[in-house]
């Protein structure tokens, strides 16, 4: 059974988490109690109709930015200069975004209205963070979010309305910073084929008890 949460500012232990990597349940989405959630490798997951479920899988899919893969045909696409990138300029925007997403097998977003008002509130306060990626008439098309854990960038969602769009804001995240690591959550094929790989939990957890939260500005 997760633990239930009460008014206290506390988790379990991540190693406590059930084989679906299900820890805790309830609490709310205050910022000490999400950064606290982030600090020891836990994040949100629920749909709308459900009470807060708190994560903490055993297995996290996560990428070396310098073990990043492009391909060939990423780097001919690169370089005809057709999207282009920037950060923190829309980050309300990409999450409303991320949210929208139909995803296969999917029935609705866990991007609920609540998600995106605490997800905002720590973007204005410094810890989240949005890659913006924007075609050549400045409509946006493609992006993801975040929260930076020192040297850590746990990423949370993306989006693609055009090809290559999300890809292009993973590569800008990689090459344009000074990340040791960044976390994926759980298997993808789009991440899969840019390098990220599995890593025991524990092994994670204990990175991220050598980083320190503060705020940035990216």
């Amino acid at each position: 059974m997760p633990y239930r949460l009460d008014q206290r500012l506390a988790f379990p232990h991540p190693s406590l988490a059930d084989e679906d990597g299900l820890l805790a349940v309830g609490g709310d989405l205050a910022p000490d109690r999400l950064l606290l959630a982030y600090e020891h490798g836990i994040f949100p997951w629920y749909s709308e109709d459900s009470p807060i479920l708190w994560y903490a899988p055993h297995t996290r899919f996560v990428l070396d930015p310098l073990q990043l893969k492009i391909s060939k045909s990423m780097r001919q696409f690169m370089r005809k200069d057709t999207l282009h990138c920037k950060h923190n300029t829309a980050f309300q925007d990409v999450i409303q975004r991320c949210a929208a997403v139909e995803r296969k097998g999917q029935d609705g977003t866990w991007i609920t209205n609540d998600m995106q008002a605490a997800y905002l509130h720590l973007h204005k306060l410094g810890y989240a963070h949005s890659i913006e990626t924007f075609d050549k008439t400045g409509k946006l098309v493609g992006g993801l979010y975040g929260i930076q854990v020192g040297d850590v960038f746990c990423g949370e969602s993306m989006f693609a309305d055009v090809s290559n769009a999300s890809k292009l804001a993973f590569i800008y995240l990689c090459q344009q910073f000074d990340f040791k690591l960044i976390d994926c959550q759980v298997y993808t094929e789009h991440l899969a084929s840019l390098g990220a790989m599995d890593m025991d939990g524990n092994d994670y957890y204990q990175i991220l008890q050598q980083q320190n939260i503060t705020p940035h500005a990216l």
